[in-house]
C-alpha cells in the first residue's frame, strides 16, 4: 500500500530485516530442535540463541526463559496458583491494577473469587497506598502490574511497587510487552519475579512470546503438558523460524534502544505540539513518565470510531485507544480507570510511533488531523467522514 503512513506500532510492528532474515535461514532447516542428529542440532542453536539474546536482554538467565504462542499466552503461563519465591509460602490470589491488558484481566489461572484489582491515579499510575492495603491482610498474592500502558504509554513505579509486594511476602509479575523495546527492561534492577515479552511488538513474527523468570522463583506449572520441550515449562515442538526471529528483532532493537528512544521523543513531542493548536485538545498521561513513542489523545464529542475511519482514508494508520480483537471500538476501560468520563473514554485515538518513523510521517498526521478536526463543529459521521 503506498503512500501510506503507519503510526500504529503499539498495536504490532512491521517485520524487522533482519529477523526476516533469520526466519528465512531458519525455514531452510529440516530438523526437529529435540533430535539428537546434526538436523536437529542445527535448529536447537538457533532457538538456544535466541533464548540467550532474550535472557540477555531482560538480565536474567537463558535457562529461565520459555517461549510461548505470544503475549496472551506467555501472560496466561505466569499467572498461576502455586508461585512462590525461595522458600516462602505459595501464593493464594492474584491481584492486578486496573488498566491490566485484557490477558491479565482475565486471571490466567486463578478462579474468579480469588482476583482483586487496584485502582489508579488520574494520571494512570498505580497507587502504592491502595496496593499496599490489599496486601496487608490475606494470604500471599501474586501481582500483576504492567511496566507500561498499552494505550497512555505511562511507565508504572514497577521498583517501589516491587518493595511493596516482596516486604508482604507475595510474588511480583510484570507485563512488560508493550514496554520491551523502547525503555531498558531488567528483571533485577525492577525487582520483578516474572517478566512476559512478546515479539511482534518490537519488529519480530507475531505468534512469539516468552516469559522470563528470577533465580528465585519457584512453582511455574505448565499450562501445555506432553513433551519434555522447553525444559518441560511447554509441551509442543518449538517455532525454531518464529524464535529465530525474535532473538533477531531483540538483538536489533537492543543495539538502537537509546539512540531509537531519543529521535522517538522528539517526533512526539512534534506530533503532540501539533495536536495541541486544535482547542480543546487533551493528551492523556501527558504528566506522567511515559514511552517515549505513544501518544493518546481526544478532544470532547470526538468519536474515536470516526476519527480511526478519517486517517485512514487520508492514508494513515492509526487506532482508537480501545480497540478490540473484534475490530469494534468500545469505551477504554484504561481511562475509566483514571476517572476520566465515558465520553472522554469512548473518544481516544492512539498514535504510536517506530523505528521508521520520520517527521514527514507526523506533518502527514497532523495535515489530516487539521483536516478531521476542522469538521467537529458538524458531529454527523457522514459530514466528518464526507471530507476525505
Amino acid at each position: 500500500m503506498p503512500d501510506r503512513v503507519y503510526l500504529d506500532w503499539n498495536a504490532t510492528t512491521p517485520l524487522r530485516p533482519e529477523a526476516r532474515e533469520a526466519m528465512a535461514a531458519a525455514w531452510d532447516l529440516p530438523g526437529n530442535p529435540s533430535s539428537v542428529h546434526e538436523e536437529g542440532r542445527s535448529a536447537r542453536r538457533l532457538v538456544e540463541d535466541a533464548r540467550a539474546a532474550v535472557a540477555g536482554a531482560v538480565g536474567a538467565l537463558p535457562r529461565n526463559v520459555v517461549f510461548t504462542s505470544g503475549g496472551t499466552e506467555a501472560n496466561a503461563l505466569a499467572l498461576a496458583p502455586g508461585l512462590r519465591r525461595g522458600t516462602g509460602a505459595p501464593v493464594q490470589r492474584l491481584v492486578v491494577s486496573a488498566i491490566e491488558h485484557a490477558s491479565v484481566l482475565a486471571g490466567g489461572r486463578f478462579a474468579a473469587g480469588a482476583i482483586g484489582k487496584v485502582g489508579v491515579s488520574g494520571s494512570g499510575l498505580v497507587r502504592p497506598d491502595r496496593l499496599r492495603e490489599v496486601l496487608v491482610d490475606g494470604p500471599p498474592a501474586l501481582v500483576s502490574v504492567m511496566l507500561a500502558n498499552n494505550e497512555t504509554g505511562a511507565i508504572q513505579p514497577i521498583a517501589e511497587i516491587a518493595e511493596i509486594v516482596h516486604a508482604a511476602g507475595s510474588v511480583l509479575h510484570v507485563d512488560a510487552i508493550q514496554a520491551f523495546g523502547k525503555i531498558p527492561v531488567n528483571i533485577n534492577s525492577l525487582g520483578a519475579d516474572l517478566v512476559t515479552v512478546s515479539a511482534h511488538k518490537i519488529g519480530g513474527p507475531k505468534g512469539v512470546g516468552a516469559v522470563v523468570w528470577a533465580g528465585s522463583v519457584q512453582g511455574l506449572e505448565p499450562l501445555l503438558r506432553g513433551g519434555g520441550q522447553e525444559r518441560g515449562h511447554r509441551a509442543g515442538t518449538e517455532d525454531v523460524a518464529g524464535i529465530a526471529g525474535f532473538g533477531a528483532a531483540v538483538k536489533a532493537a537492543m543495539g538502537a534502544l537509546e539512540e531509537d528512544a531519543i529521535r522517538l521523543e522528539c517526533l512526539r513531542h512534534r506530533l503532540e505540539g501539533g495536536l495541541l493548536q486544535t482547542q480543546g485538545v487533551l493528551i492523556f498521561a501527558q504528566d506522567a513518565p511515559r514511552l517515549p513513542n505513544t501518544t493518546l489523545f481526544t478532544v470532547p464529542g470526538l468519536r474515536a470510531e470516526t476519527a480511526v475511519i478519517g486517517f485512514d482514508l487520508a492514508g494513515i494508520a492509526v487506532s482508537s485507544g480501545s480497540a478490540c480483537s473484534s475490530g469494534k471500538v468500545q469505551a477504554s476501560h484504561v481511562l475509566e480507570a483514571m476517572g476520566l468520563g465515558r465520553e472522554l473514554a469512548q473518544g481516544a485515538v492512539r498514535l504510536s510511533l517506530g523505528w521508521s518513523s520520520c517527521e514527514a510521517d507526523i506533518d502527514r498526521c497532523l495535515e489530516a488531523w487539521r483536516r478531521l478536526a476542522g469538521t467537529l463543529t458538524n458531529r454527523s459521521d457522514e459530514t466528518l467522514l464526507e471530507r476525505f
